[in-house]
């Protein structure tokens, strides 16, 4: 290596260092830290100790009841809000890429509740979910229904609302399914008219086949975040999983083990039965993709 080379291997690094040391500091080390915890009972205050895979072990024999109920609450949760998510923002995306006047007012309305912040939309719901006050009860009543559900204070309803409440923000796959179905060639529904095609039968066989490398990609991010469901549940239950533990997701019930009962090894065990249960769950969704994704020019 010349003395040039060796000057701008150097300089390259030192502006580079910035990055390197908090990518290091910030998330190489928690990475190795939590899975050597995994092993260790530790609860932050004393030091580990190692006790192998004693946290795994009590994981997959049944002895915590409470982590299979977050597990039930969680893949429940994804099998329901998941598909309906998609389902929503691919028709809004639909609707909102037809020529109308106000197409712009349209889309930015749709999206507005992406950006508010999370808790802010929690503390919104809250007041909507209200079994007394709110809103969709409000409405219930004004239409007859005389005993409206109670939301977050009734078990078999406090899933449902959670499910019903991620709706809120489909803005963001809706713009990603906009951008989506700009890439169709207009040649293909061209082709379709020709051949007598209808509206719904041009849905199902040209603008489906031709956005499922879109679907695909908002599938995989909306599996990933339903998996770590996290902040609403935290806000809406003050931290609890409440009521009956019916909405003790599986993130929540990692952030009680961590912080609240100070199981920092346990804990860090939960955190990478998520991992694998999310790189499982991506990766036989992309392994499927083989059947029915369609990549335009193959």
């Amino acid at each position: 290596m010349t003395p040039g080379e060796k000057r701008n291997l150097r300089n390259g690094l030192l502006f580079a260092s910035p990055y390197i040391v908090g990518m290091m500091v910030m998330t190489v080390y928690p990475f190795v830290a939590s899975l050597y915890w995994s092993f260790c009972q530790y609860n932050v205050i004393s030091s580990p100790v190692w006790i192998g895979l004693d946290n795994y072990r009590t994981i997959v024999t049944f002895k915590d009841e409470l982590f299979w109920k977050a597990l039930y609450n969680t893949l429940f949760f994804t099998a329901f809000a998941v598909p309906l998510g998609l389902t929503l923002s691919i028709s809004l995306a639909v609707l909102l890429n037809m020529k109308v006047k106000g197409q712009s007012i349209y889309r930015t309305i749709f999206f507005l509740p992406t950006i508010v912040p999370l808790v802010a939309s929690a503390v919104l719901w809250l007041w909507i979910f209200n079994p007394d006050s709110g809103l969709i009860n409000g409405v219930l009543r004004q239409i007859g229904v005389s005993h409206p559900p109670g939301w977050l204070a009734d078990p078999n309803w406090s899933k449902p609302s959670f499910i019903l409440m991620s709706l809120w923000g489909v803005g963001g796959a809706m713009v990603i399914f906009i951008a989506g179905l700009s890439e169709v060639p207009q040649t293909l529904y061209e082709s379709a008219d020709i051949d007598g095609a209808g509206p719904f039968t041009k849905f199902r066989h040209v603008t489906i086949p031709m956005i499922t490398p879109t679907i695909l990609f908002n599938l995989v991010i909306g599996l990933i975040t339903a998996f770590q469901y996290f902040t609403e549940v935290f806000v809406m239950t003050a931290g609890t999983g409440r009521p009956a533990d019916s909405t003790l997701f599986f993130a929540l019930y990692l952030y009680q083990n961590a912080f609240s009962y100070l199981r920092m090894g346990y804990a860090s065990a939960l955190a990478w039965m998520l991992f694998v249960m999310i790189l499982v769950a991506t990766a036989g969704v992309i392994a499927s993709s083989k059947r029915w994704v369609y990549y335009h020019g193959e």
